[in-house]
């Protein structure tokens, strides 16, 4: 499901924060707006770029950008760093909710996560 208009950042950030994770949290890095999870980067904006970057796997961004160039690309600067961007017009907003709960989930401290999930488990009996 594409987004259907291009995302920025402000929609972005509330698409995240409606996920509703614990540890989540606004900041500021390298003078830029971004979300950080458990205190570790978790989704931010790319004003060079202006596109947002998520982290995955190197494996995954190369299966993402070779299957789609058109939305999914790295430049010189994250080539090293396993992050991937994102064209905003492009974005595929189921993606990037199961991009962010991954990594929130691997970013979360085990009894965070523990906690979580249990409190999932009981909403759902």
């Amino acid at each position: 499901m594409k987004s259907g208009r291009k995302i920025d950042w402000k929609r972005l950030k509330s698409l995240a924060l409606s996920l509703d994770l614990p540890g989540v949290e606004e900041a500021t890095s390298w003078g830029q707006p971004n979300l950080k999870a458990h205190g570790k980067l978790w989704v931010w904006w790319s004003p060079h770029e202006d596109a947002p970057v998520f982290k995955v796997p190197f494996e995954e961004r190369e299966i993402l950008v070779e299957a789609e160039p058109e939305t999914f690309f790295f430049t010189p600067h994250y080539k090293r760093h396993p992050l991937v961007l994102v064209r905003p017009e492009k974005l595929d907003l189921a993606w990037a909710k199961a991009n962010l709960r991954k990594v929130w989930r691997a970013q979360a401290p085990k009894r965070v996560l523990k906690a979580y999930d249990a409190a999932q488990q009981g909403q759902n009996d």
